[in-house]
């Protein structure tokens, strides 16, 4: 009997009634390989000697969005190859992004303007946070396009094989072994199959080995039909997006959190998720969510709804209150989800993806062509807005577990909405920066101020969460982009 079948009917009757045998197997085996990370066997020598000759520059682990990288580097000439313990080029999410971000894709060459433009299946008047109990603040050019997913995995997949990349479908990282002349990399087989490479991507999300996050949010949902349309608050408005709201304080110990997409044909996509450290996920926590999912939806929007395509996945980032792990070792460097170089506060994986996976490709062709593949030079490659460094104290207020004991449960939404409210006050170009995961320096320190002018315990709200040594790196952190940003002009 598999796990998938072990789990009792009686447990999760409303999802195991929505979900197809197959989803329902799957998100089992996702739950597993996140909880476990696949007992990915690392070393760090034993691995080719330097001047050995490679079968491949690149060898990608995970075949999703990452796959930009395998087209893109594969097209400038390098050898490549994928694997993916599942279908490369396959995924269980719906994506939103502002239209000016998918502008990468054609300065890549990837695509075509025209394809770009094509991408986008659905564009709205403008995108709404809402925090139950507050306003409603209205923001423009953030999560406004809906993106054919399909046809971009579809093409990125097409792509690759086109430019010489090899796919290897249903083949997991094993393990991996590195020397100073590149990296062995063992498949599973019968065989034992393994493969050398001078660079090993990893861009496995969540269930990456290298992936030690102390924040994630296990999100569920998916494109739903039948529901309301109208102007009500829970009803869909088919040209607004609905970036963040809630519709209630903490229950469970934790502050759930909608977003909302309406979708060509009627449709509407919809995801439910939580703040968490790893450490406090239960045995099932994306079936648990799924059954919360379907319990409470009415709360969110109206209508007998119909679930057509499952959407669900472990969404990882970085408070940044510890060392950041984008190159664990010698010719191995994350990308994605893996990386987390996304807000804490607003996981704009997606975006951040589009946004930095051309100039991040082209110093990796750069560090490939004078064989600088060291940790420090592929750690360098990434840059990111400075206020993202201090974020990650912020979000530790969503984060169960943390804060004082006999907490109001309208307290976070209280904070939040207070938040948000100021940023609407800076102004639509500072307001989407921030969702967006690209607002400067100067912008989120008016933010801050403005914030504690409407919420004079904001400070009090952030150190409560915070242990003594994380507020000692926070402050600190906060302290050294101050006199560097300050000093430079830098917003």
């Amino acid at each position: 009997m598999s796990k998938a079948e072990a789990i009792a009917s009686s447990d999760f009757p409303k999802t195991r009634a929505a979900l197809s045998s197959e989803t329902w197997a799957h998100v089992v085996a996702l739950e597993e390989g996140f909880a476990h990370k696949g007992h990915v066997e690392i070393a760090a020598h034993g691995g080719p000697d330097r001047g050995a000759r490679c079968d491949y520059d690149v060898a990608l682990a995970g075949g999703g969005l990452s796959l930009l990288y395998a087209a893109w580097l594969a097209r400038a000439g390098l050898k490549v190859v994928v694997f993916d313990r599942g279908k490369i080029g396959c995924g269980h999410r719906e994506w939103n992004i502002s239209r000016r971000e998918l502008q990468p894709l054609a300065e890549s060459g990837l695509f075509s303007a025209a394809e770009v433009a094509a991408l986008v299946l659905k564009e709205y008047r403008s995108g709404i946070i809402r925090w139950h109990g507050g306003g409603t603040y209205p923001v423009r050019h953030v999560l406004d396009c809906v993106v054919n997913a399909e046809w971009l995995l579809d093409q990125l997949r097409a792509r690759a094989e086109a430019a010489g990349a090899t796919l290897l479908d249903h083949h997991a990282l094993a393990g991996y072994r590195v020397g100073a002349g590149g990296v062995e990399v063992r498949l599973p087989s019968e065989r034992g199959r393994t493969l050398t490479a001078r660079l090993l991507v990893d861009g496995m999300g969540a269930s990456s080995p290298h992936a030690a996050f102390d924040l994630c949010c296990p999100t569920v949902g998916g494109v739903l039909g039948g529901l309301d349309e109208g102007p009500g608050v829970r009803e869909v408005d088919p040209e607004i997006g609905e970036i963040l709201v809630t519709t209630e304080g903490i229950e469970e110990e934790r502050q759930h959190i909608w977003e909302g997409f309406p979708a060509p044909g009627g449709r509407f996509t919809t995801y439910l998720f939580y703040y968490t450290e790893p450490a406090q996920l239960g045995p099932h926590p994306l079936l648990a969510l799924y059954e919360r999912f379907f319990a409470t939806r009415p709360r969110y929007k109206s209508g007998d709804a119909r679930l057509e395509k499952p959407t669900y996945g472990f969404i990882p980032a970085y408070s940044r209150l510890r060392p950041m792990p984008s190159a664990p070792r010698d010719r191995v460097i994350l990308v994605g989800d893996a990386a987390g170089r996304h807000s804490p506060l607003t996981f704009c994986g997606f975006g951040s993806m589009i946004r930095s996976f051309l100039p991040v490709a082209e110093a990796l062709r750069e560090r490939l062509a004078r064989d600088t593949l060291d940790a420090r030079a592929l750690s360098s490659v990434w840059s990111e807005p400075p206020a993202l460094s201090v974020m990650g104290g912020l979000t530790l207020m969503m984060v169960e577990g943390r804060g004082r004991k006999g907490r109001d449960p309208a307290d976070v939404n209280r904070l939040l909405d207070a938040a948000f409210a100021s940023l609407a006050e800076l102004g639509d170009e500072t307001y989407a920066s921030f969702v967006r995961d690209e607002i400067g320096f100067r912008d989120f320190i008016a933010f801050m101020r403005k914030t504690a002018a409407r919420r004079p315990t904001i400070y009090d709200d952030v150190f409560a969460q915070l242990s003594a040594a994380e507020i000692a790196r926070w402050t600190l952190r906060l302290a050294k982009l101050g006199f560097t940003k300050w000093s430079t002009g830098s917003r």
